[in-house]
């Protein structure tokens, strides 16, 4: 009986001691896991570059992430070398959204900005990417954006979304600074096909193909004359005998 007690109570003693273990690694208090932490700064460093600093990016993954609003800051300098902060704060569109959703919505976000020229994008240029809004350009024009998570959350596919673009959704995926140049570049190739039919009116068209002329036959060679007859030998005239014959 004792030695079933003392076995029971090993048992219980080793079980207490893996507890705090497993403590460190499950989320309390609906606190992000550590998996969790990783997969968003490692998703913000991806995107670094678009948000203007990894603080911008961190708030951009974790307000799509969570469907929370989002704040961005942007410092500008100006010409006496002073800097001043600016805020911009939006609600994303859509609800909470897992991080492939997060990561393809950032990217046609940059796509759509880097086919309107703009691949430093300010914090205004990145919330209407996203949420909508209209662009002014440095030469005066507008561009009307219609926002990838509007889109998204009024039932659009992220492929559909995409092509509305004039982008592949693959392709943007992979780069989209990179498809966003493709489709400029397609749009120029295909300006330059129109522009090299427009002038092909301009050249003379090419010379028919002449006939071969026929060579003249060639006229037929005379016949030879007929050569004229032999004439005949006359007839040797018999031999006179011999006398006395």
């Amino acid at each position: 009986m004792n030695m079933r007690m003392s076995v029971l109570a090993a048992a219980l003693l080793a079980a207490l001691a893996l507890t705090p273990a497993f403590a460190q690694d499950a989320p309390t208090d609906g606190a992000p896991s550590t998996s969790d932490n990783h997969a968003a700064q490692q998703l913000a460093g991806q995107f670094e570059s678009f948000a203007g600093s990894d603080a911008n990016a961190q708030a951009l993954v974790d307000g799509l992430r969570d469907g929370s609003e989002v704040t961005l800051e942007e410092t500008t300098t100006q010409a006496d070398g002073s800097t001043t902060t600016t805020q911009t704060t939006f609600q994303p569109a859509t609800g909470a959204l897992g991080y492939g959703n997060v990561k393809i919505a950032l990217s046609l976000a940059e796509a759509s900005l880097a086919g309107a020229g703009i691949t430093e994008p300010t914090a205004d240029e990145i919330a209407a990417a996203l949420n909508g809004g209209t662009l002014t350009l440095e030469d005066g024009s507008t561009v009307d954006l219609g926002g990838v998570l509007t889109e998204r959350a009024a039932g659009e596919g992220w492929g559909a979304i995409a092509q509305a673009m004039g982008f592949k959704l693959g392709e943007v995926m992979r780069s989209p600074n990179a498809a966003a140049h493709a489709a400029d570049h397609a749009a120029v190739k295909v300006e330059k096909v129109a522009f090299a039919g427009g002038h092909a009116a301009d050249h003379p068209a090419a010379p028919e193909h002449v006939a071969r002329v026929d060579r003249p036959e060639r006229p037929e060679r005379p016949e030879r004359p007929a050569r004229p007859e032999r004439p005949e030998r006359p007839e040797r005239p018999d031999r006179a005998g011999r006398p006395g014959g």
